[in-house]
Formats: structure tokens, C-alpha cells, sequence
């Protein structure tokens, strides 16, 4: 019934546009949480989704649950809950685009998600369940993603993971690292960057990276993402580079999870376990996805900025990929 179904947070994103002459920004509210990025990219590539999530009985949630609906993916796994607020996620950007956050999220509705609460027939349904780390933060939603991630594993999905990192939600980077770790040892697909592969194991070479993933964590397909330098896919079968097609990025927010969505639907396409895929499919799947997220950057907001396949496409046979 579904491609993928996911877990996580929903959270609104308040990007800065411009501030003041004391510094204080003028911010647009955008929906964001990686794991509605990442499949609202995957719906926008053909693909079926569904999430599990928490928001609060306020009107950023239900703007949220709208906007998921809106771009295609099933909404009937978010629980509303009146008494927490909906998670909010305050990013500022430097003049190259990239981004700082701050968040309001003590507690933040997506962190009091239960495992009784989940709608399990959205995971029996799918061929994928996706998680990432912001759901590995704080109890009681730590457990519940655990668990979640248990039942797939129980029911044979395959399953995707991205480690997400976002230093100011953790207690410590001890903790951060050891749940990073967790969800590298349960996952099929890892989505990971070149700044986190870097936090877990002080390695900067792309492809040592890759060979620990898949050697040490077993995973089956590694995609590294290199910011503005493209990413490299690695499987059993070898390893693949792609580039970014020159772009001038206003928001770089929302790219890793549209390029792990857009990887993914891609994945998908092939009909293939990610271990068997071949050189030169890895190669089109980094292509494609490094010129999704490429070209998001130009726009604000993660759903929002999300290019259609049309114009993906047109990229990269016009060779500007």
C-alpha cells in the first residue's frame, strides 16, 4: 500500500529573511522535520508515503498535517495532542547560506509520541520504514522509535536511516553519538553527511567513511552527501560520485532530506535490493538526487522548495548537472 512510511518530528521551521538594525530577524514560517521532507520528496518522485508523528492541538499543527496532506503523503498516523505545543525550529543563516538553529521544544509535541499511538498497519503496509535521530532525543518518543524500528525489522522492511544531527537537541555529544550509532547498526540505507561522518569518527575521506558503514555497521548502501561537492554512493559492488549543478543556494535548509527522499524513490524505481544495485545505477541515483537537493537550495523552506522530477530531469539531460 505504501513505499515508506516514516517516523519523526513535525516542527515548524522560522527562516530568517532580513533583520534590523539591532540584529533582530524578520523570520517566515515554513513546515519542516526531516522526516516530512524526505517524504514529501519521495512523493514528488512517484513514490507512496505515510507518516507516524506527533503534533500539538494548536494551528502550526494542523497547518502541518495539512501541508503533509497536501503533498501526497497519508497523515492518519499523526496524533494531536492538546496539551504540548508543536515543535518550532528558529534557523538563521550566514551570508553563504549556511544555517544555525535554535529550537522551542520543552517538551515539544513530536517528543511525547507513544508506542501505543502508533497506527502499526502503516508500517505492515510498507515496503520501507524510515527514522532519523531527532525521534532518539528525549523519552518517551527514544523508546517508541526503537520499537517502531523493531516491529519493521520483525516484518522484513527494509530499513533507511539518517543521522540528522542537530548538536543544540542532545545532552551531550556522548549521547548523540551513541544513538547515531544505534540506528547505523539497524539500518539498510544510510543517509549520512560528510560534517557527521566526521562527529562519529573524525574521518574526512568519503570513501573510508563508506567502507565503515558497510563493513562495520552492515549496511547495504551508503550515501554520503558532500554539501555543495555532491555525495558518494557506495554498496558491495562499488562506489559512485556525483556533482551539484552550480546553483546560488538562498536556504540550504531541508537539501539532505530531499536529497535522501529523492535517492530513495529512486532506489525504489530500480526494483532492486540496494546491495545489488550496479556502478552505474548508484551513479544515476547520486546524479539525480544531487541535483534535486542542488536546486531546492534556491528556493526557502524545505517542502516548499522541493523541484519537480520535470525539472530535475531537464538538468540533467541539458548536461548542467
Amino acid at each position: 500500500m505504501y513505499d515508506v512510511t516514516a517516523i519523526g518530528e513535525l516542527l515548524i521551521d522560522f527562516a530568517a529573511l532580513s533583520s534590523d538594525s539591532a540584529g533582530y530577524p524578520t523570520m517566515k514560517a515554513n513546515p519542516g522535520g526531516a522526516p516530512g521532507n524526505f517524504l514529501a520528496a519521495l512523493n514528488a518522485y512517484g513514490a507512496r508515503t505515510a507518516f507516524l508523528g506527533k503534533v500539538g492541538g494548536d494551528a502550526f499543527g494542523t497547518l502541518l498535517v495539512r501541508t503533509l496532506a497536501d503533498a501526497g503523503v497519508e497523515t492518519k498516523g499523526i496524533v494531536t495532542d492538546d496539551t504540548v505545543f508543536t515543535t518550532l525550529a528558529f534557523v538563521t543563516f550566514s551570508p553563504e547560506g549556511d544555517r544555525s538553529f535554535s529550537f522551542a521544544r520543552k517538551p515539544g509535541a513530536d517528543t511525547r509520541l507513544l508506542f501505543g499511538e502508533l497506527d502499526l498497519s502503516l508500517i505492515d503496509g510498507a515496503r520501507v520504514f524510515h527514522f532519523g535521530t531527532l525521534s532518539l532525543t528525549d523519552e518517551p518518543v527514544r523508546t517508541t522509535t526503537q520499537k517502531a524500528a523493531a516491529y519493521a525489522r520483525e516484518k522484513g522492511k527494509m530499513i533507511t536511516f539518517d543521522p540528522n544531527l542537530r548538536p543544540p537537541l542532545w545532552k551531550s555529544r556522548e549521547e548523540a553519538r551513541e544513538q547515531i550509532l544505534w540506528g547505523l547498526s539497524r539500518a539498510d540505507v544510510v543517509k549520512i553527511s560528510d560534517d557527521e561522518v566526521e562527529f562519529l569518527w573524525g574521518i574526512t575521506d568519503e570513501t573510508e567513511a563508506a567502507g565503515k558503514l558497510l563493513n562495520e555497521y552492515g549496511v547495504r548502501l551508503a550515501m554520503i552527501t558532500l554539501g555543495p561537492k555532491g555525495a558518494y554512493l557506495a554498496n558491495r559492488n562499488g562506489g559512485a560520485r556525483a556533482v551539484c549543478p552550480p546553483v546560488k543556494p538562498i536556504d540550504t535548509t531541508g537539501a539532505g532530506d530531499i536529497f535522501g527522499g529523492s535517492a530513495v524513490a529512486r532506489l525504489l524505481k530500480t526494483g532492486k535490493e540496494p546491495d545489488c544495485l550496479t556502478v552505474e545505477e548508484l551513479a544515476a541515483i547520486a546524479a539525480f538526487a544531487s541535483t534535486a537537493a542542488s536546486l531546492s537550495t534556491q528556493v526557502t523552506g524545505g517542502i516548499p522548495s522541493i523541484p519537480s522530477e520535470e525539472a530535475v530531469l531537464m538538468h540533467l539531460c541539458t548536461g548542467n548537472a
